[in-house]
């Protein structure tokens, strides 16, 4: 089965991510700290944490400081105060977008968001208002360049761990999981040795929109750079077919 293809994107990401690593493990830094609040230090037994440590290792966080991070979170649990806010608009050209948020200051990062809209030409929207279009999914992506086995045994071993979906691109191998069964099919891979570039429970696109005008476009990365610039925002879901 084959479907749009993500990895280029991903790259993308991870290029960016590498050329500000302070500010990706910071992100991920408040997220072990939320989980390991809500749901303890043990992540055999505290989902959200596997999913934050596997999105973490994605992100070459080492694991003495994820360690650092869940042992320092364990002992000042009563002093975390972050709170998830969800926001959601159309960028140019009908784009959809999401925007997850992390933070101890609500009004800062309400008026941040809606400042990286507002210069994009883009608007706010209700809660509900895209996130219809978009599937919540755990999506683990392998490289072909790292991983030198045959597809098929890769597709089969992930289907038997309960994936949802399996397909192959020209440069990658994505594998679609309900979010209740990312953490066992990610295992089944890690235990069966399957280097993944990318694993982290997210919100895929029911359907991409292209944008071919030049002004629409250069708006649309306006919002996205800011948004990404934003200590507060956690992740930026779209539908734009880059």
């Amino acid at each position: 089965m084959s479907g749009h293809s993500k990895f280029a994107n991903i790259k993308h990401k991870k290029e960016k991510n590498d050329a500000a690593k302070g500010k990706i493990f910071t992100i991920l830094g408040r997220e072990i700290a939320v989980a390991v609040k809500e749901g303890g230090a043990d992540p055999a037994n505290n989902s959200k944490l596997a999913q934050v440590i596997a999105k973490a290792k994605s992100n070459n966080m080492p694991n003495d400081t994820i360690e650092r991070g869940i042992k320092k979170a364990a002992g000042d649990s009563g002093n975390v105060n972050y709170k998830y806010i969800t926001y959601e608009g159309y960028g140019p050209g009908g784009i959809a977008i999401i925007v997850d948020a992390l933070t101890d200051n609500q009004n800062r990062t309400a008026a941040n968001v809606r400042n990286a809209f507002s210069k994009g030409n883009g608007n706010i929207g209700t809660p509900g208002c895209v996130s219809f279009m978009f599937d919540k999914k755990g999506q683990i992506i392998v490289d072909k360049e790292e991983y030198d086995g045959d597809g098929d045994e890769l597709m089969m071993l992930a289907l038997d761990a309960g994936a949802e979906d399996f397909s192959e691109e020209d440069d990658s191998f994505e594998v679609l999981t309900s979010p209740d069964e990312f953490d066992g099919v990610l295992k089944a891979l890690q235990e069966g040795g399957i280097p993944t570039v990318s694993a982290e429970v997210t919100m895929i696109p029911q359907n991409y929109v292209e944008l071919t005008d030049e002004t629409a476009l250069k708006s649309l990365q306006k919002i996205l750079d800011l948004l990404d610039e934003d200590d507060d925002v956690q992740a930026v879901y779209h539908n734009w077919d880059e």
